[in-house]
Order: structure tokens, then C-alpha cells, then sequence
């Protein structure tokens, strides 16, 4: 009998740079990525204060294109993406037959008849293979890019003018259709030129803060990387790790797949109903999405604590002495000060301003149910 060995995991293309910055490294979605390179707090800050680089090249690109990509699209996500402008995007969901989320998905519309999915690292052999499946007489083909292509993200309120400034980005007429780094609106993006290759810029974020996403073939990925930090130097631009953007998320109450979203999640129990289309004539998961969740399943709640102990990813959540849920995410909020928490918990307990405790390591601690986000970036 010959036991399975697990494979590796994958390092990006702009390792040697982490490596020669000091970054700590860990596993995530079966890729070696930096968790932090100075600390969690630093990072973190200097996203919310001035801006921050990452490196998320282990996200998975998938490019859907041909006569009937659209009308394939509308039926193998939750949304309706034929309608979707040239250059903008949009946040959706890829579902099973029983409703479950198989991951979410952020999607441009990149050309007439050409779209990108970006998929989560982890779910990349799903995503990848769900979408294959639902071809069915559609003419359209998909191609795997993330071999080929890194992803590299300025988050923060000086992202724009940093961008601006990095010497050899360059807009065109003829990639950019007329768009600046000023005009660029959220969820839209543009093409750049960048060593003589052309770069997707897309105004995109997981941090709650202004930034864009570059999406550049890995050959330049390292250039473009040392000169985004050095044009952000004066700034106070800072290299950030997976650590400092789980808590930025966090606060913005931005959902992670396999924490507040998972195969067993409805998208209305972690308050993603209306990425749905439901008026679509079919698209899968339609008749389980229509039938709703079992009566009392859990749903998503936002909560704030008291004192200063975090509430951690699978610490149960109590109503008095009844256990009513459960943390998906929690952490003490480097911006605000307090414990923040994600929480599926009974539906009866989510009205906000409900009294709850967390059993914190054999300690009830007080929390209360709160709107999300915890966080909002001023206009």
C-alpha cells in the first residue's frame, strides 16, 4: 500500500523578495505566503493610516471567453454577468445543486466577449472543475492563468498617489479607453503598461480601504514589486502579510471562505442574498436558493466585545446558559480597540443590540450583536 504524500506547497513568484524583506511564511491554500514581515499591528496600521503592499499571487485566474461566455456565466455563478459594463466588476458567488457556496468570486468583464475569474487559492481544483462541468453546449473556453499571472495589491489612503508615481507604469489610450488612476471608480479597472506588457489595474480591495489590484504576467511581477515600494517610501509604505489583512477584513466585514462562508452556507445566512439573481431563467442552485434555509440555520452576526480578550474562530457563542452559535472569525481590533467577532449563530439571538457571551478559553465574556462592518473608511 503506497501512502499519499502531500504535495509541497506553492511559492509565489515574488518569494525571493519576501525572503530578502524578512517575511515570516505560512501555508495557506497550499501556497507559502508571507504572514508578516515586521509585526501584525505595524502592518496593519499602515494600511489604515497610509498604505500597505501584498502580495496575493496565490489567488486563481480563470478567463471564460467566446460567443456565449455571457449568457454561460449567468448560469454557472449567482449573478448576472452578461450585463456586466466592459472594465468593471463584480462580486458573485459559485454555488452547488443544494445552494452551498463552492467559493466567491470577484469577475470583470475584460473584452466583448471576454470575462476573468478570480477564484480563492484554496478552492482554485473546484472552482476550476465546477466550471468546466457547466459548459454543457455553451461554445466557450476557459483557461487557467495562475501559472502565469502575479497579483499584487496597494491598499490604503495613499494607494492612488503612490500608483501614480511609480516610474514605468504607464496609461495608454488604447488600454486605458481614456480612464486615469484619478477617474478609475471602484469595482472598475483599466489597462496599464508596465516593461513593454500590459497590466490590468483594477480598483479592488479586501481591506476596507481605497486601493487597487494589479494583475501582471509573473516575468515582471518582482520589478513592478521594488518599484511600487520604493515610489511609496515617502509615503510610508510598508510590505504586509496575510495577518494584517485577515484583521483589516475583519473589521470591514468582508466574509473568508471556510470561516463565514462555506459549502454548508446558503448565501442568505451570511447576509449575501442579494448577490443572487434569482430572476434568471436557471442558474445552479436556483431551486435550493428559492426553497431558503431550514428554519432556525444559522446566520452571520457581527458582535462587539467588552475588556480586551479576542473571541477566536470556533469559540462557542451563549444566550445566558443555551450555546446559540458559534465564532467564525474574531480578533482585538487594532483600529477600534475592542474585540470583534463574526459569528453564526440561531436567528432568534441576531437582532442587533442582543446580549451574547463567548466563552473565551472557559471565561463567558460579554458581546453584543452589531451591524456590519466594525469599520468604514470615510468618503
Amino acid at each position: 500500500m503506497t501512502e499519499s504524500v502531500t504535495p509541497p506547497p506553492q511559492t509565489s513568484p515574488l518569494h525571493a523578495e519576501h525572503e530578502a524583506l524578512g517575511a515570516s511564511f505560512t501555508d495557506f491554500g497550499g501556497w507559502l505566503m508571507p504572514v508578516r514581515y515586521s509585526s501584525d499591528l505595524a502592518e496593519h496600521h499602515a494600511v489604515r493610516t497610509a498604505a500597505g503592499l501584498f502580495d496575493i499571487s496565490h489567488m486563481a485566474e480563470i478567463t471564460v471567453s467566446g460567443p456565449d461566455a455571457g449568457a454561460y456565466l449567468d448560469e454557472a455563478l449567482a449573478g448576472r454577468l452578461s450585463t456586466l459594463p466592459h472594465m468593471k466588476a463584480k462580486y458573485s458567488l459559485l454555488l452547488a445543486d443544494d445552494g452551498g457556496i463552492i467559493d466567491d468570486l470577484i469577475v470583470y468583464r475584460t473584452g466583448e466577449a471576454e470575462w476573468l475569474v478570480v477564484a480563492n487559492a484554496g478552492n482554485r481544483g473546484p472552482a476550476v472543475e465546477a466550471l468546466h462541468a457547466r459548459r454543457g453546449v455553451h461554445e466557450v473556453e476557459l483557461v487557467d492563468l495562475t501559472e502565469t499571472m502575479a497579483l499584487i495589491a496597494l491598499q490604503g489612503p495613499a494607494a492612488e498617489r503612490i500608483l501614480g508615481r511609480v516610474e514605468g507604469l504607464d496609461t495608454t489610450d488604447e488600454l486605458s479607453g481614456g480612464t486615469t488612476l484619478e477617474t478609475l471608480r471602484y469595482y472598475a479597472a483599466m489597462g496599464m503598461t508596465w516593461r513593454g506588457g500590459s497590466v490590468l489595474v483594477a480598483r479592488t480591495g479586501y481591506t476596507g480601504e481605497d486601493g487597487f489590484e494589479l494583475y501582471v504576467d509573473v516575468e515582471h511581477a518582482a520589478e513592478l514589486w521594488r518599484a511600487i515600494l520604493a515610489a511609496g517610501e515617502p509615503d510610508g509604505l510598508v510590505p504586509c502579510g496575510l495577518a494584517a489583512r485577515d484583521t483589516l477584513r475583519l473589521e470591514a466585514g468582508m466574509p473568508l471562505y471556510g470561516h463565514e462562508i462555506g459549502r454548508e452556507t446558503l448565501p442568505v445566512q451570511a447576509g449575501l442574498g442579494r448577490v443572487v439573481v434569482t430572476d434568471k431563467p436557471h442558474f445552479v442552485g436556483k431551486a435550493a436558493i428559492e426553497a431558503g434555509p431550514a428554519a432556525g440555520a444559522p446566520v452571520l452576526v457581527g458582535m462587539v466585545g467588552e475588556g480586551r480578550r479576542a473571541a477566536r474562530a470556533d469559540y462557542p457563542v451563549f444566550d445566558g446558559d443555551r450555546e446559540v452559535g458559534v465564532v467564525t472569525s474574531g480578533a482585538l481590533s487594532p483600529t477600534l480597540g475592542v474585540p470583534i467577532a463574526m459569528a453564526h449563530v440561531h436567528p432568534d439571538v441576531a437582532a442587533h443590540g442582543t446580549a451574547l457571551a463567548v466563552d473565551v478559553r472557559g471565561t463567558r465574556i460579554p458581546f453584543t450583536v452589531v451591524p456590519l462592518p466594525f469599520y468604514k473608511r470615510e468618503a
